[in-house]
């Protein structure tokens, strides 16, 4: 399952199903498991009544993968697309089928569909016989090329073709126009040497190639940053590589046109793309070759051949279903985020038409249709100029669900009920835990492994150049107060997301964008924004873009020393204003695998577009566009196109110039009584016109609370500096009994649980400032695993207060690692498909679920410390110990695998709530599924003679977290998916993974051959 989520990103979904998920042999170790499920139902005993509760949960996947059989050759699903206003009663299917329709001319066999599964990798073997007037039919599969498109190869005697390239609908797409022909692009006619009426036609004449166009237009000419207008009706010399734009399309010719042959070749992976399929078709002994355009929810391009006087009409694509009743699209509706594109939420207004009843209903995300055992889902939706239409996803899988719920129901009750059940095994390790008396002899072995430890951290001091000490100077000199700076904070800005944000935020996100450090040059990140406002063309030479460390080669191209740290937006442009590092750039963004210089240059551009951005584009977005439908704001550049009248004209387009004049008066004084109206004269203009979205007073004051207090950093240092002392104060009470160590040890305690109360506030007011439950991204759900962490660490550290230390400082660092630069801790908008209680539900057992692995993998290194430091002195203590360590992380094993897998399968509900499909071998819950698999392995190896040891367990308690960090870092960054914050790029893996292995390898070797001589019996 693992290797198919590494084939589904590489090849697609469709390839790793044919290759895993849809083969006979994976379906057969399904059944084996069912057949292995109930086997052990008697060998074990469980059927006796004080095994009820393991018997309930082990029961449940015998309904589950029933269910699971029972939905994947009984239930079908599919898409049913209306244009609004329209009524239909078909949908497509959701499984691809070769559509096959014969005939003689006198009559017709009923449609043959034939599913087709075919794999982007490897080869396939695919075909099929069937009769019709007593001849014999064979279709057999040729050649399959997936995402096909046509390619020109060259060739003297072919046709003559224009290489056509446009971006009108937001990505690259190509195209090669045959001379004497047109083609329709995005609703404009583009013709090559043709007759007729193109709105755009080229023509070779004289050896160059000619423009004619029916409407005005304008081009740019990227290597000289040149522009000119395109005259409508008039013959115009054509220049390669050069933009244009008519009527909205923009494209650009790179060369002349060349002779060649259109050549069906393989893509690169593209799911809108269509495949081809290429098959012999065989009837007495006379076969005739067809190539097909098809693929998923493809209806259209059916193709005909005839062989032997029989006629075939062919389809590579869905099988039309039917329903019993119809649907109409009466409206569909789309919420955006105030002033953005971004959806917020969509929904299909429609009407059911039954013979039985007709009612109207509403489908929204995560807000179903369920009607005759059929269910509808608002999957997606297309809107263009011309129509507006919904896609709403169709499951037909009334059994299956019911078999699967049932198990869903009987598998959460079970494993729920093992935590306080008698005569279990976690009862059983609870009981065996309060036998164990002497725990300070647990902790002996680490005075040797922490003595000698000690970390520092330094920075480096450089000194400045002359220009950046004058560059200070004239910062110093011209700051603004940090009083006003306050007042500024709470001016409310839209950002390009559509979030209503203070201005503090606002610039905090961009001074740690930008400049990778929270304040800068002794400025609050308001007072550099202000800054910038005031005098753009001065921060043009001000050095605050972050370099990456070690990247010497982006240096040199910049001209910069070696030591830089920061650059300046001139350093990056010649003296003729050219970007230093266009080609490179370039370059980068073109490749799939990337190596760190490629990597670093595009997060720098990213840098230097948003350092530009902010001193001369749009970005500062304050004022609300009155009665505008969706709420936008605009910056003071745009308000010369938006839809101001009268003095609020007036106001909108002088305030922010009056405002920086105020200012500049202002540090003169050091009066600000006028900058303070203006400022305030700004916010009321806000509150008058953009009340509807502007957050609370006490959101806004929170959030710019939560910015300075910068809690989640803080608890980094604070749970490290408490969790290290504990550890040193626990050590030293094995030496001495003093009742003083005793009321440290307390007092660290109960500093922990402040700290941990400090942490929930923190979740809150994320929660609370957001909106939403605050695990929903990549650095949420960090800080959310840290909290959980601790959590499960102070539940246990009742019990062992070398638990509570060693997750303490776990904790520490996982809030450390949620601070590095690869993750950004902005609050952002929702995905519609998030807007859910399923998300407080789901995600925050799943996640939370981290937390006692997490803590059973860092007990599990400890152990094997233990065993490898142990000799004849300290064995029966540190056997003690190891029998205390080890009982604590199967507990916390047990807790995991209970959350983890109840988490997991509650997502699957959400899943079939949402676009119906319960299951759909997501690379995220495959790995989850795969880390259930394997950590229920670990608990169920006691049962294994020959893996029933401590040591055994301990080890793979380390090992297993592997897959814990593959569901969540692995799915996230390296794979693409529903759950995934990876952009499809190839991610290289980071050398401490490989430390890692070596790590765990040599610390496993050294605790296997003391455990061997002193423990293994």
């Amino acid at each position: 399952m693992g290797i198919a989520t590494f084939i589904e990103n590489d090849f697609g979904t469709q390839t790793s199903k044919a290759l895993v998920y849809n083969t006979w042999w994976f379906e057969a170790i399904m059944i084996f498991f069912v057949i292995n499920f109930f086997g052990n139902i008697f060998r074990y005993r469980l059927h006796k009544k004080e095994k009820w509760p393991v018997l309930l949960f082990h029961a449940a996947f015998l309904f589950i993968l029933i269910g699971a059989g029972v939905t994947r050759y009984v239930g079908y699903e599919g898409i049913m697309i209306i244009k609004e206003g329209e009524t239909t009663d078909k949908f497509l299917s959701e499984t691809t089928y070769l559509n096959v329709i014969i005939d003689d001319g006198n009559q017709q066999k009923p449609t043959v569909h034939q599913p087709i599964l075919l794999s982007a990798w490897g080869t396939n073997n695919w075909g099929f016989s069937t009769r019709f007037m007593n001849q014999d039919i064979d279709i057999k599969l040729v050649d399959y090329i997936p995402w096909a498109e046509q390619k020109l190869v060259e060739d003297p005697n072919g046709d003559e073709y224009l290489f056509f390239v446009e971006s009108s609908s937001g990505s690259r797409h190509e195209h090669y126009i045959k001379k004497g022909t047109i083609e329709n692009i995005h609703n404009i006619l583009v013709g090559f040497d043709a007759p007729g009426d193109a709105t755009v036609n080229f023509s070779n004449k004289d050896g160059s190639l000619k423009m004619t166009a029916t409407e005005t237009g304008d081009w740019f000419r990227m290597a000289d940053q040149k522009r000119g207008v395109i005259n409508k009706d008039s013959i115009q010399n054509f220049q390669y590589l050069t933009l244009h734009n008519i009527g909205g399309l923009q494209f650009v010719i790179p060369k002349p046109a060349e002779k060649g042959i259109m050549k069906t070749v393989r893509g690169e992976k593209d799911d809108q793309k269509l495949d081809v399929i290429v098959l012999d078709v065989t009837t007495n002994n006379k076969t005739e070759r067809i190539q097909l355009t098809g693929g998923k929810y493809n209806s259209l391009n059916s193709e005909q051949l005839t062989v032997d006087n029989l006629n075939f009409r062919m389809l590579y694509g869905s099988k039309t279903l039917e329903t019993p009743f119809k649907i109409k699209l009466n409206d569909f509706q789309l919420e955006k985020y105030p002033g953005s594109e971004s959806a917020a939420s969509y929904a299909s207004e429609i009407t059911v038409i039954d013979p039985d009843e007709t009612f109207d209903y509403r489908i929204y995300m995560n807000h179903i249709l369920d009607h005759k055992g059929y269910k509808f889902f608002q999957s997606s939706y297309d809107i263009s100029k011309e129509v507006e239409e919904t896609h709403l996803s169709v499951n037909h899988d009334f059994w299956g669900t019911f078999l699967t719920y049932v198990g869903y129901s009987m598998l959460y009750f079970g494993l729920i009920s093992i935590l306080f059940a008698k005569n279990t095994r976690f009862d059983d390790l609870k009981k065996g835990l309060k036998k164990i008396k002497q725990k300070k002899a647990a902790l002996s072995i680490f005075l040797l492994l922490f003595i000698s430890v000690s970390s520092a951290s330094a920075q480096q001091h450089q000194q400045r150049l002359i220009s950046e000490q004058q560059i200070d100077s004239i910062l110093n000199a011209n700051i603004v107060d940090k009083k006003h700076a306050e007042s500024f904070n709470s001016l409310i800005i839209q950002d390009a997301g559509g979030r209503m944000k203070p201005a503090h935020t606002f610039a905090s996100e961009l001074v740690r964008k930008v400049t990778h450090q929270e304040t800068f040059k002794g400025m609050t990140p308001s007072q550099v924004f202000l800054s910038i406002k005031e005098n753009p063309r001065f921060w043009e030479v001000v050095p605050m873009i972050y370099l990456e460390e070690g990247n010497t080669e982006i240096r040199e191209l910049l001209g910069l020393p070696k030591e830089a740290t920061h650059a300046s937006l001139t350093d990056f442009l010649t003296p003729q204003g050219e970007y230093k590092i266009r080609a490179q750039v370039d370059e980068a963004i073109k490749k799939n695998v990337k190596n760190k210089f490629e990597k670093d240059l595009e997060h720098i551009n990213s840098r230097v577009d948003l350092v530009y951005r902010a001193l001369y584009r749009d970005i500062f977005k304050i004022f609300p566009i009155p009665n505008d439908e969706n709420n936008k704001w605009v910056s003071q550049p745009e308000t010369l196109h938006a839809n101001f009248s009268g003095t609020d004209s007036v106001f909108v387009r002088q305030v922010v110039p009056v405002y920086i004049q105020m200012l500049q008066q202002a540090k003169e004084t050091n009066d600000y009584t006028q900058a303070e109206k203006v400022l305030e004269g700004i916010k009321n203009f806000q509150r008058k016109f953009g009340a509807e979205v502007i957050p609370s007073q006490d959101r806004i004051q929170l959030e710019i609370a939560y910015n300075k207090f910068s809690i989640f950093n803080r608890l980094a240092k604070y749970f490290g500096f408490a969790g290290g002392l504990l550890i040193f104060v626990v050590i030293a009470q094995i030496f001495t009994d003093k009742k003083w160590l005793n009321y440290l040890v307390k007092g660290l305690v109960g500093i922990i649980v402040i700290l941990f109360v400090f942490h929930t506030l923190g979740l809150g007011a994320r929660w609370y400032i957001s909106g939403n439950a605050p695990w929903s991204n990549a650095y949420e759900s960090i800080i959310y695993v840290a909290w959980a962490t601790m959590l499960f660490g102070l539940v246990f550290g009742r019990k062992s207060t070398l638990t509570l230390a060693a997750t303490t400082f776990l904790t520490s660092v996982i809030l450390f690692f949620a601070h590095q630069n690869w993750l950004d801790p902005e609050i952002a908008n929702l995905q519609p498909v998030l807007n859910s209680y399923w998300l407080l539900i789901h995600v925050s057992i799943i996640v939370a679920s981290y937390g006692p692995f997490s803590l059973a993998m860092i007990l599990g290194i400890f152990a094997l410390f233990l065993m490898a430091f142990t000799n004849e002195k300290n064995k029966k203590k540190l056997d003690l110990a190891i029998k205390e360590i080890t009982i604590i992380n199967e507990m916390s094993v047990t807790i995991g695998l209970i959350m983890l897998t109840v988490g997991n399968f509650l997502g699957g509900m959400w899943a079939n709530e949402s676009w119906g499909r319960y299951w759909g071998w997501d690379p995220k819950e495959t790995w989850a599924l795969i880390s259930i698999m394997l950590y229920a392995f670990i608990l169920h190896m006691r049962l294994i003679p020959g893996l029933r040891s401590k040591f055994t367990f301990n080890l793979w308690s380390i090992i297993t977290y592997s897959s814990i960090m593959m569901t969540y870092f692995g799915v996230n960054f390296y794979l693409s998916g529903l759950h995934s914050y990876a952009s499809g790029d190839k991610v290289i893996t980071p050398t401490s993974v490989y430390y890692s292995v070596a790590f765990v390898t040599v610390l496993g070797i050294f605790a296997w051959r003391k455990h061997k001589k002193y423990y293994k019996k």
